[in-house]
């Protein structure tokens, strides 16, 4: 076990007689909706290595970022804190920007003790990063607490075979030490899509998901909005030549075929590489008491509210993620259905590992589910999307209230009711004929948000402060001109003039 003192105020770090004996590798599957999995009830075979992985351990099924997408949501795991905590809700001015501890701050900050990674070093721990996330997002906090960092170099556009070898090499050189954990974070199911060419398509005979109908699709045609599917690329169709795989609008089924295989074939393309990572540790002797954690930040909306490849919003598409957990000697192949936040991880590790949790951070732990399959689920959860659209929503029982605030140039109402247990997709909004699960909704937003803004030393909201800095940053009113522009030359003149009735304060 590490501890810290503090002489002088100078923290010091000691290691104490107790020792711990535990090997973790924590993959962060960048945009990896759990839908997508076997082991998550997929009829495609994306991922027969992660569905290994869950028949030995603990599979979470309502499982949610607390803050979407990127750089809140990790953020918020990082530093244990809700992003209206931490201050980190969007990708851009102001709230892109971790709260400094400020006069309070002594000869280090507060992420340097209780950031995740340096609470599993006070427990014992070397922790070791192979991610570009800091790089890609300036956000430099994701170090804190880790011994090791391997940048790998193109900023989350890698594929899979730019970031293995480092990882093989890694643990062909540390495995057989005691008492690591090795962060791992892959890119391919993130857009744009691009696992290599050579790679084939292992679903090119499958049929798509079953609620994706020509319907459906005819009707997200007849709408509008950024990532929809006459503009998977934002605010217009263009492509990339080096990601064939990654549409730029999608027209028909065939064209939402590309769109599914090429975000279906960035998951197998994963997995298979997971598959390289599980040989190797069986290799080196450690396969078999290893902790495993598979999770995502987000997930990604493949058709929810009109929305192709993206993850830009407060719902079910973006917010929920898959959560497994594979600890030897615990549960194996059981299914959590409780409410649980992915910082909530923290307290978890901590409990245990028999090492304290920080008290400024947000989560519950949740051990006795991995115990032995206790309940330790939440009530609701309240999430929160602040880069491309601004929304908060709460997630209790079937439900799914979100609240739009800046609608990111999509037509949302300000009110949206889904039943999750039966529309898991979002393709029936039933707020106009529910107005008391609405304000049970209301009731329950307001009652996180008193006990946030009473537990913080700030006055400030950063939802607001994205609101008052211009909107969200992948929404700001420069793009609403251009896109206004792209929908009159692709003959949707009725869109603009209704963005412009929605948006006056921009358009005039």
């Amino acid at each position: 076990m590490v501890e810290y003192i503090k002489r002088d105020d100078v923290e010091i770090r000691i290691i104490s007689t107790e020792v711990i004996h535990v090997r973790m590798l924590i993959l962060d599957l960048d945009a990896l909706r759990p839908d997508h999995l076997g082991c998550y009830g997929y009829h495609r075979n994306t991922s027969p290595n992660i569905d290994r992985i869950a028949k030995e351990g603990v599979r979470f099924a309502h499982y949610y970022t607390t803050d979407a997408p990127c750089l809140p949501s990790r953020t918020a795991l990082m530093t244990g804190r809700f992003g209206i905590h931490n201050g980190v809700v969007g990708h851009g001015g102001t709230a892109a920007d971790v709260r400094h501890d400020g006069v309070t701050r002594g000869f280090s900050d507060t992420l340097a003790r209780e950031s995740l990674p340096a609470v599993l070093r006070r427990a014992g721990f070397k922790t070791v990063l192979v991610s570009p996330f800091a790089e890609r997002h300036a956000s430099w906090t994701f170090y804190a607490g880790f011994n090791e960092m391997y940048n790998t170099g193109k900023g989350g556009m890698e594929s899979a075979e730019e970031v293995t070898p480092t990882v093989l090499r890694w643990i062909e050189q540390n495995a057989l030490d005691d008492n690591w954990c090795l962060y791992v974070n892959y890119w391919d199911a993130h857009t744009p899509y691009r696992a290599p060419e050579d790679f084939g398509n292992p679903f090119e005979n499958d049929p798509l998901p079953d609620w994706i109908t020509e319907d459906v699709l005819a009707q997200h045609l007849n709408s509008y909005g950024p990532h929809g599917p006459h503009e998977i690329n934002m605010y217009n169709n263009h492509t990339l030549p080096r990601y064939p795989r990654h549409p730029g609008e999608i027209l028909d089924m065939q064209g939402l075929r590309q769109m599914i295989d090429g975000y279906d074939c960035g998951i197998r393309y994963i997995d298979d590489h997971i598959g390289s990572i599980m040989k190797k540790l069986d290799e080196k002797g450690v396969l078999d008491d290893l902790v495993i954690i598979v999770t995502a930040d987000h997930g990604e909306n493949q058709g929810e509210l009109g929305i192709y490849g993206e993850h830009g919003t407060a719902d079910q598409g973006t917010c929920r993620i898959p959560m497994i957990v594979r600890w030897p000697g615990m549960k194996s192949n059981h299914v959590d259905e409780g409410l649980h936040y992915h910082l909530d991880l923290g307290p978890t590790l901590a409990e245990l590992l028999s090492t304290p949790a920080p008290a400024s951070w947000d989560g519950i732990s949740y051990a006795a589910a991995l115990r032995d399959g206790a309940d330790a689920g939440r009530p609701y959860l309240v999430v929160s999307q602040c880069a491309h659209v601004v929304q908060r929503s709460v997630r209790f029982r079937d439900w799914l209230y979100i609240r739009t605030y800046h609608d990111g140039f999509h037509p949302f109402d300000k009110e949206m009711l889904f039943n999750i247990a039966e529309d898991p997709h979002e393709q029936h909004n039933v707020a106009s004929e529910n107005r008391e699960l609405c304000m049970e909704g209301v009731y329950l937003l307001n009652e996180w948000h008193d006990e946030m803004m009473e537990s913080m030393t700030h006055d400030v909201d950063p939802l607001w402060t994205v609101m008052h800095e211009g909107g969200p940053f992948h929404a700001r009113p420069e793009n609403l001109r251009t896109y206004v522009e792209f929908l009159k030359e692709t003959g949707r003149e009725w869109a603009a003039k209704d963005l412009a009735a929605r948006h006056p304060e921009i358009l005039g």
